[in-house]
């Protein structure tokens, strides 16, 4: 594909795909530590990388150590923060639960899981203070197949053997696409329950049909040409997040502690909007993910990273409850209105100096495609069709008006000799951010569309018979 990705990838790969220790990273505010000192534990997902704000990137910038040290600072309380990375959100709730993680960061459907098992007992209670990550159609979940793989539409998985972490938001997903497709997700099929990175290998290996998971999976697997995406999960069009919870009992100990990294994720939110690619970069060396996969979905564009708990968002996840109690997720009710608590994040952006009310009011994408297209020569203003260019050495990346420019700008960069280290484009359906060289492209009179499946794009053909079907290499080769 791209000079030098090649050996990039099978490291990274390898490092990603293989099952991952749990890694504990302690980290005190003083050169020795003090039995008088605080001790925080945080649990977070490295590879989960729509939790960042609150996790990867949030320790690796190390925010909330800062905002911890002006509390000593005015207090001369200590705090000792230890890092715990997990794969997935259930060991962050049994950590929880049983006392050992403090906060934690997860999905949706962990949160509610997390909400119900904990709230079986008041003394083990959590809550819900804040939104690290969001997409209004569900993009954030995705189903791939292997590249050779000869189903085109989700309804061709019928009878076929699916690798899910069961009860995890791309399960989830699934499970509601195969019921819209007519196919029984209990009998038509057969769901392996298997963490992310062993059902990356059962894919890879063969020994599973398809794979359905939460990002970065599905962008890893596909952008390392492991995988094809099959099913984007905006189809289903319904709200997906992931979200910070706390252990109530340790939030009403220490109010500042949760002051702190709520502070400290409205600074990391900020550092990664205003510097996304800085913000990928730190975020794929910490977690051994390509930059060029982190950036597909922490870019502008991808995911939202609005910390507010928009009403929608919430209403989504009471949506989700009996979905998990159909597969007996769902030990004990839970109620959201207490659940979620939104008073401590409200106070950060007050001691912050930002405004809550108008992040919860904001519509659309935090962080989307501007400037000045150089090769259309206009303004980059609809996030709709915007696409972006990523050259290797240059200073910042290029944005493209729409998938037509993009490629334009890819034949320019290739005519010059200059090594394109990753393109993106919108589809225009369902407004998902998705590798140009991956994408499903189409010739529509004089201009070119891009899909991110196969599924998507002869929707789009059934209402536009003439468009007509070319590979990335040759729309790249022949526009003009």
């Amino acid at each position: 594909m791209f000079p030098r990705r090649s050996r990039m990838l099978r490291a990274a790969l390898a490092g990603s795909v293989a099952a991952l220790a749990l890694s504990t990273t302690a980290c005190s505010l003083d050169a020795t530590d003090d039995a008088d000192a605080v001790r925080v534990v945080i649990g977070y997902q490295s590879k989960t990388i729509n939790t960042v704000t609150a996790g990867t990137l949030l320790r690796a910038e190390g925010q909330f150590e800062k905002r911890l040290a002006k509390v000593t600072e005015r207090t001369g309380q200590r705090y000792v923060v230890e890092w715990q990375d997990y794969d997935t959100g259930a060991p962050i709730t049994t950590g929880m639960v049983a006392g050992k993680i403090d906060i934690g960061s997860m999905g949706d459907y962990p949160l509610l899981i997390n909400g119900s098992r904990a709230g079986a007992n008041p003394n083990t209670r959590t809550e819900m203070l804040s939104v690290t990550g969001s997409s209004p159609r569900g993009s954030l979940n995705m189903v791939v197949v292997k590249p050779n793989s000869s189903a085109r539409s989700i309804a061709d998985l019928r009878g076929s053997s699916i690798s899910a972490s069961v009860g995890s938001a791309g399960h989830g997903t699934l499970v509601q696409a195969l019921d819209r497709a007519g196919i029984d997700p209990n009998s038509d099929v057969t769901v392996q329950n298997q963490q992310p990175q062993v059902g990356a290998s059962a894919l890879e290996s063969g020994k599973v049909d398809a794979l359905a998971q939460f990002v970065a999976w599905p962008g890893l697997l596909v952008f390392g040409n492991k995988a094809r995406l099959l099913y984007d999960g905006a189809e289903l069009g319904h709200p997906t997040l992931h979200g910070v919870a706390a252990r109530s009992s340790y939030a009403q100990q220490h109010p500042e502690v949760v002051s702190a990294v709520l502070q400290a994720q409205l600074d990391s939110t900020r550092s990664l909007t205003e510097h996304p690619r800085a913000a990928a970069e730190l975020v794929a060396k910490d977690s051994g993910l390509p930059a060029e996969v982190v950036y597909l979905y922490n870019g502008p564009g991808g995911t939202d990273f609005n910390p507010a708990l928009k009403p929608g968002l919430i209403d989504a996840l009471r949506t989700d409850v009996p979905y998990l109690k159909s597969i007996g997720s769902f030990p004990h009710e839970i109620d959201l209105n207490t659940f979620v608590n939104p008073q401590p994040l409200q106070q950060a952006y007050t001691d912050t100096g930002a405004n809550y009310v108008e992040a919860l009011n904001r519509a659309g994408n935090t962080s989307v495609i501007k400037g000045h297209d150089p090769v259309c020569d206009r303004a980059v203003d609809n996030s709709a069709t915007a696409g972006e260019l990523w050259l290797r050495g240059a200073d910042t990346t290029q944005p493209a008006a729409t998938s037509t420019c993009l490629l334009r700008a890819v034949k320019k960069a290739r005519a010059a000799g200059k090594t394109i280290r990753a393109a993106y484009v919108t589809d225009p359906v369902l407004g998902t951010r998705w590798f140009a060289d991956k994408a499903v492209w189409l010739h529509d009179g004089d201009q070119y569309v891009a899909f991110t499946t196969t599924a998507g794009a002869e929707g789009y053909r059934a209402t536009h018979p003439g468009a007509r079907p070319v590979s990335y290499d040759q729309a790249a080769a022949e526009v003009v």
